[in-house]
């Protein structure tokens, strides 16, 4: 049996990628963590075993089951343990708490809802059954396993939705967006032909499993049979050892990794901080150019940077036939199958890795055009080689490390604290984290002074997630507002605390 990775990216679900790659390369590894290592075969066999555990619970095709997990190895296996039930999974960041958890598991009505138990110092369980989450367990080491001969046929159809991911959008609740595996293939085919890794790679995961970016990578190790090492809390330097015993040659994540391994780098110039390190690559938040140029300058290696959304994966990706100037001024080229239209400077998506749209049927009819197209929300124009070069958004959301953070809402939050009158979010440029949170507040007449603690300790209190406090306050007299309708003018905020 001898299949190309375009040939394998012809299949139609991903467990039916799961078992041609298992079929081909059984013993070859495919994730590495700490001391343990799970092997293609091993994925596809032990999946089967835990798909029959789940159905031994009661999970069939189409049960909507949301788990809320740390990037394990264990994970991985559940995820694709229901992909071969065909079940409807919907992957919960593990960071997010009551507030974007219980949201999650109302609006899908999840039947199922697994969780670590205790992760790093917070209780799962404890918020689940606060949240009167139905069909709670723990896997964190054990997962159920079953005999796979009670099972049903694996799911042929990849363009039912089976997936629900979670974005914040532009709003203040969470939207629920619908993918199927099909689409999810797509975006990691994209990724896999752009980067075109070889079967001597190894890669790494370092961000959160439940990322839509999870399937995405896993996909790309499938379609060309290299192993990737996990890790369930990434910080450097600690990382670094593993990075180096295991040989990762492809590593990143997004803007922010990119900065903390160049940090590492300048600890001590002229040694490789990864020797075996040839390849940078990652998405889902702005890269400055003069980023990408110290990278290649001062480690050597090369940077490829993508565009990507929760709704569409990946959309492009920078390739090693790019020049410099292209790897550091655009987001790369489209795959086939990827169609970018600019209208009025916004940038719209039709393709096989669009989302199906989102739980509310409200929300779909608003992100598509007449014609199919999806509404980004980001600004942006194609360059005559077909890169896209992406100038700004539409959207009210910060990016920070690769997470969309809705503006709306932790100004909604503000809005309550007695010594606010108004408030107005911004996201502004950062070299580490792509983006920073930035609150500009206006005080009531009589207030008393107000601070960044104060803030985030009234945030946290309301129960906003910590990666989505405020690291810079601004108090002003007045906030900038348009003459008609007397809306703030953000841009003008902006304008004036960027680069201050």
């Amino acid at each position: 049996m001898n299949e190309t990775p375009h040939a394998l990216s012809s299949s139609r679900t991903l467990w039916e990628l799961v078992s041609r790659r298992a079929a081909l390369t059984p013993d070859r590894p495919l994730f590495l963590q700490d001391d343990r290592a799970l092997t293609f075969g091993g994925l596809a066999a032990r999946a089967e075993r835990v798909a029959a555990g789940l159905y031994g619970m009661g999970v069939r095709p189409g049960t909507v089951v949301a788990w809320q997990l740390p990037t394990r190895i264990e994970t991985a296996v559940l995820s694709f343990a229901l992909a071969r039930l065909g079940a409807v999974q919907t992957p919960v960041i593990p960071f997010y708490r009551d507030r974007e958890v219980g949201f999650a598991l109302r609006e899908s009505k999840a039947e199922f809802f697994v969780v670590p138990g205790v992760w790093r110092g917070f209780d799962h369980t404890e918020m689940a059954r606060r949240l009167g989450a139905r069909g709670l367990f723990e896997a964190y080491d054990d997962l159920p396993e079953g005999d796979p001969s009670v099972l049903p046929a694996p799911p042929a159809d990849g363009t039912a939705v089976r997936w629900i991911y979670w974005t914040s959008g532009t709003t203040s609740d969470p939207k629920g967006v619908l993918h199927t595996d099909r689409s999810l293939l797509a975006g990691g085919s994209c990724l896999a032909h752009a980067l075109r890794p070889s079967a001597d790679d190894v890669g790494s995961i370092a961000f959160p499993y439940a990322h839509i970016g999870g399937p995405d990578y896993t996909v790309m190790l499938l379609l060309y049979g290299f192993p990737a090492v996990l890790f369930e809390q990434f910080a450097l330097p600690e990382a670094l050892a593993a990075y180096r015993a295991h040989g990762v040659t492809i590593a990143g994540g997004s803007t922010a990794f990119y900065s903390m391994f160049l940090t590492e780098q300048r600890k001590r110039p002229g040694e490789p901080v990864v020797p075996s390190l040839r390849l940078l690559a990652g998405g889902g938040a702005p890269k400055p150019p003069e980023l990408y140029d110290a990278v290649v300058r001062e480690m050597g290696v090369q940077l490829s940077h993508g565009y990507g959304m929760t709704e569409v994966p990946m959309i492009t990706m920078g390739s090693p036939d790019d020049s410099p100037e292209l790897l550091a001024t655009t987001e790369g080229r489209p795959p086939e199958g990827m169609e970018i239209r600019i209208v009025d400077g916004e940038v719209r998506l039709r393709g096989e890795a669009v989302c199906r749209g989102y739980l509310d049927p409200a929300q779909t009819a608003e992100a598509f055009d007449e014609e199919g197209f999806l509404r980004t929300g980001d600004l942006g124009r194609l360059t005559e080689t077909g890169h896209l070069v992406l100038t700004g958004r539409l959207k009210d959301v910060i990016i920070r490390k690769g997470e969309n953070i809705s503006a709306q809402e932790i100004e909604d939050l503000l809005h309550r604290h007695p010594a606010v009158g108004d408030a107005a979010v911004i996201g502004l440029p950062d070299a580490a984290r792509g983006e920073l949170v930035c609150a500009v507040v206006e005080q009531p007449p009589g207030a008393g002074p107000l601070t960044l603690d104060a803030v985030t300790a009234f945030l946290r209190a309301e129960g906003l997630s910590v990666h989505k406090l405020p690291e810079r306050l601004e108090v002003v007299d007045a906030l900038p507002r348009g003459e008609t309708l007397r809306k703030v003018l953000k841009y003008k905020l902006r304008e004036r605390y960027a680069g201050t």
